[in-house]
């Protein structure tokens, strides 16, 4: 019998009551490891992310975040190795909505430093806080954050000029990571292009044709098409991959 890819391996992955995260957390559990997910808000939907991690057989813990708040994030690390008795990953996945919901009528202003407190500043310091835990390690550890695809070549419009700087931020930041946590610790970057998320399903049926056409594979992602590249990333078949970054957007960007 071939061995589950992540067999043995504790994963926390934050911002994982539902989307892409839930997907990772839920694909991570299937491929083998115990999983701590985290929430802001959606309790329901990570006690729902729990249950499902326990079905499948494995260790599973809801912990409480919020990325802009300092004291949060910095118990989170210790909370999930002590739930999970152990920490060998962790991915950064939560981020601030700002396309649906509350964050869609804050001003540009407001926009931009709720993205810079929660995807730049707080990827930053949770990174920092893994990499911390992961060096005390003898096996070391790996992180793996989340960026977007069009950071590469661009996208006009208010939005995404406000994504490109700070996801931007997130690929640079965590090169340069990599190369000074090597080599106990690994640090990758997914970049998800057009996935099917809450942004995704309410948008307008003529621009949900458009990006269809745009795209070479002819379809919109999906959460689970992240959580395959997650679940590489971190998996023993990624030991000689850092600093580089997948991007998961079907061939919109190349």
């Amino acid at each position: 019998m071939v061995p589950a890819p992540l067999a043995g391996r504790a994963v926390l992955v934050t911002g994982a009551s539902s989307g892409i995260g839930q997907a990772i957390a839920l694909a991570a559990a299937r491929a083998g490891a115990d999983v701590a997910v985290t929430y802001r808000v959606n309790a329901a939907g990570a006690l729902d992310v729990q249950r499902e991690i326990r079905a499948i057989g494995r260790q599973a813990a809801a912990i409480h975040l919020d990325l802009a708040d300092k004291a949060s994030l910095g118990a989170v690390g210790s909370t999930a190795r002590g739930s999970l008795g152990r920490l060998d990953v962790w991915i950064n996945n939560a981020g601030a909505d700002i396309l649906t919901g509350p964050g869609a009528a804050l001003s540009p202003i407001e926009k931009l430093d709720l993205l810079l407190a929660v995807d730049l500043r707080g990827t930053m310091l949770a990174s920092w806080q893994a990499a911390d835990m992961f060096a005390g390690q003898e096996e070391g550890g790996v992180i793996i954050n989340m960026s977007w695809d069009h950071v590469l070549t661009g996208m006009a419009g208010p939005n995404p000029q406000l994504y490109s700087a700070v996801k931007g931020g997130v690929l640079a930041f965590s090169k340069s990571l990599a190369r000074s946590v090597a080599p106990r610790v690994r640090v990758n970057v997914i970049a998800p292009g057009f996935i099917e998320t809450t942004f995704g399903a309410r948008a307008g049926e003529g621009w949900r044709r458009s990006v269809v056409e745009s795209t070479p594979l002819k379809r919109w992602g999906i959460p689970e098409d992240v959580a395959g590249a997650a679940v590489f990333l971190a998996s023993p078949a990624a030991t000689f991959l850092t600093g580089q970054m997948i991007m998961v957007g079907g061939g919109v960007v190349m």
